[in-house]
Order: C-alpha cells, then structure tokens, then sequence
C-alpha cells in the first residue's frame, strides 16, 4: 500500500489551538467527565427567529440554487448599507466578497494575495489561525509582541520596526480575539501615519466581532478614521458572532476592487458561492430587528463584569477589562513555578491550563497559542453560573498550589 505524503503547506501548519481545545472538551464529556467549558468562541445564544424564518422561507420558495460567486442582489444589498453605516464610507459591489465565514475570507485573501517571501505582521497575542493562514499561502508571518502594557496592541513604533519591503499586509483584529482589546480612532489615526509611508503593504482590519462593543456608539475602524487609506485596507465581518449565527458558516469583506477580483476568481474555483439559505438568513440578519444584538451585547457585558471581577479577585491572577468580544486574556504569571498538590511543578501557562482542566474540570486555552504567554483566554459566551462556578474552582486550585 503506498504512503500518503501530505503537501509540505500542510506540514507548515499546526491544527487550530482552539479546535483542538473543544474537542478535548467533547471527548472528557463522553466520558462522563463534568467539564466547565470555557474554550468555545461560539454564542451560547440560539440564532434568532425571525432569521431562521427566512432560511425556512427560502427554502420553501425553492430558493436553493446556485447563486452568483459574490453572492445574492439582497445579500449583496444588506451588506454594503451595513459597512457603509459602520465606516461612512460607500462600497460597490466590485468591491465586495461573500464567503463561507470570515475565516475562509481571510484565507482566500491570502491565497490571492501572498508570494513566497512576503510578509504578513500578525500583532500578538493573534487569533490562533492567523499565523498558520499565512503559513499555508507560502508567507511569513512576523509576530510582533503587544504585551498588557500597550494594551496588547500594536503601536506606532512597533509597526514602523517591523515594515520592510517584503511586507504585504499588516492584520489588525479589533475588537480583539483573544484579548477584547479595542484601537481607539487616535489609535489607529497613528498607525496610519506610519502606514502612509508604505504604499505597497495591505492591512487587514478583522472586525468580526464589531458589535459586539462595549465601549458606546459605533465601533471605530481604519477606514473611517483614515479613508485615504481605503484602496489598501480589507475590511473583514460576518454574521456569525454578532447573530449567533455561527453555524451559519457566512463571511463577506469589503476592499480594493482589483483584490475582490481576485478572491472572487478563487472562490469561484473553492466553492462556487456561499450557501443560498445561509444568504437569504444573513441578509434578514443584517437588515431586520437589531434587538437581538442590543440585548445580547448588554449580557455579554453582565458576564464581562462578573468574569473579570472574579478573576482578579483569585491571588496569583488578574485580567484587565475587555472592551469588546466575549473573552477575557487572564495574567497568570503569579502561578508560574508553583507546585502541584502532586508535587509537579507549573512551568508554563500550557501547565497551568492543563491543572485547571485535572483539578477544578475549568477547560481554558493557553495564551501560548495566542503568541503571549504566561496568560489564558476564556470565553465569556456561557451562563452566568457557569462563569460564576467556574471562577470559583479556580480559585479553589490555585489555592491548593504551593
């Protein structure tokens, strides 16, 4: 029998942290295990009526066909009024792509994108497939440290440090995964700046989780506050966080007509087009009742409030306040070289993570897979009493180390 040899782009890449995490989670609880999950990303909200609604009616009205690579007239429509709400600015239809969730936006755009050599900034601590994405499209990626003194952002003289003439883009996620962090426009005005004396590199602004802010009003984005800059920038969003929609599976980007061009040559070789239901489902998201969202960001901060008080009232933890998403980054440095009530010793916050899930059954991720140690990321896109509970048997283990 002959031996498969994968692709070397695949020996390149490390399977998602937080998949792999949740899937621990699901193979504990088939074994009977109680585990407090505090891994997924995911709504524990469930996508509201009136958007399945129209899934049911779309495909009742036989609206179950192939559509266009860049997706339905009213898909198409909904979108470009949502991002031209969101950043002032107007989009065409050429400028627009509609794909499988944002995370296949992002890799197609990679993919139509990168050459072997260029380089993609990916401020740390990133999303955990950032890297990887760039790894799989023959890129590099060069991981800038944004430690909890800057806010764990990218600054002004960290971006200028790490531009070359191989860079091709610079990623920039605000609201934050995993960190909740968020770039105020005088931020981002200044990475802008730096940014104008570049001309040849892209930025990626990931603003999946955009509404879900905790800051009031609108969220800022790049290209509101630097519109000179919208022929370079892709500005990545989906329905998936904001409507609990994550199944859904999504996304859509907006940018420079000549990159769209090429997503969309991709995408008509990837798949075709994004699910007609799912389009029709999306479009009732973006233009129906945004009570759902109102509502369920008001929870979100609840649960915010009540993570981090209880995280930073554990001796040997503290968390700062996110300003958007539904994580909290958790500082967990107190805890390193401690021991065990077995005797071993917490080396890392890989180790710290793994005592959690031995000891108080509390399943986090380790911000080593976020490019920022020692810290984990929990969501707080669960119930109360489970944030509530949880906290507690952390509490509970990190006492019992010595």
């Amino acid at each position: 029998m002959s031996k498969f040899v994968p692709a070397t782009r695949v020996s390149r890449i490390k399977s998602s942290a937080s998949v792999a995490a949740a899937a621990r989670v699901r193979e504990l609880k088939a074994e009977g295990r109680r585990i407090l999950d505090l891994t997924v990303g995911e709504p524990d909200f469930d996508t509201p009526d009136h958007i399945k609604a129209a899934a049911v009616e779309a495909i009742s009205k036989g609206e179950t066909k192939y559509t266009s690579v860049t997706g339905t007239p009213e898909l198409q429509k909904a979108i470009l009024q949502t991002i031209e709400l969101r950043t002032g600015l107007h989009y065409t239809p050429a400028e627009l792509t509609i794909g499988g969730g944002a995370k296949q936006v992002i890799f197609t755009a990679f993919m139509a994108s990168i050459d072997a050599g260029d380089e993609v900034i990916v401020p740390a601590p990133f999303w955990v497939s950032y890297p990887d994405m760039v790894l799989a499209n023959d890129g590099t990626p060069v991981v800038v440290p944004c430690g909890e003194d800057v806010g764990f952002k990218l600054t002004p003289d960290a971006l200028a440090g790490a531009l070359t003439d191989r860079t091709k883009w610079v990623i920039l996620n605000t609201p934050s995964n995993p960190t909740g962090a968020v770039y105020s426009p005088v931020e981002l005005r200044a990475l802008a700046d730096v940014l104008a004396g570049y001309p040849h590199v892209y930025v990626l602004t990931d603003e999946i989780y955009d509404q879900i802010y905790f800051g009031g009003g609108r969220l800022p984005s790049l290209v509101e506050v630097a519109p000179g800059l919208k022929d370079r920038v892709l500005v990545v969003n989906g329905v998936s966080k904001a409507y609990a929609m994550t199944g859904w599976r999504l996304g859509y980007a907006a940018g420079p007509a000549p990159l769209i061009a090429a997503i969309n040559k991709l995408q008509s070789q990837i798949s075709s087009c994004p699910s007609s239901v799912s389009q029709a489902a999306s479009a009732a998201a973006l233009t129906g009742d945004q009570g759902f969202v109102r509502d369920s960001v008001e929870i979100y901060r609840s649960r915010r409030d009540a993570a981090v008080a209880g995280l930073n009232a554990v001796d040997g933890l503290s968390c700062a306040t996110p300003e958007g998403a539904f994580y909290a980054y958790v500082n967990c440095a107190g805890a390193i070289g401690k021991t065990t009530p077995e005797g071993a010793t917490i080396h890392d916050d890989q180790d710290f993570v793994l005592y959690l899930l031995d000891h108080a059954s509390v399943a986090a991720i380790p911000g080593s897979a976020y490019g920022l140690g020692p810290y984990f990321r929990i969501s707080y896109a669960t119930s109360l009493d489970i944030i509530e509970e949880s906290i507690a048997a952390i509490d509970k283990a990190v006492q019992a180390l010595s």
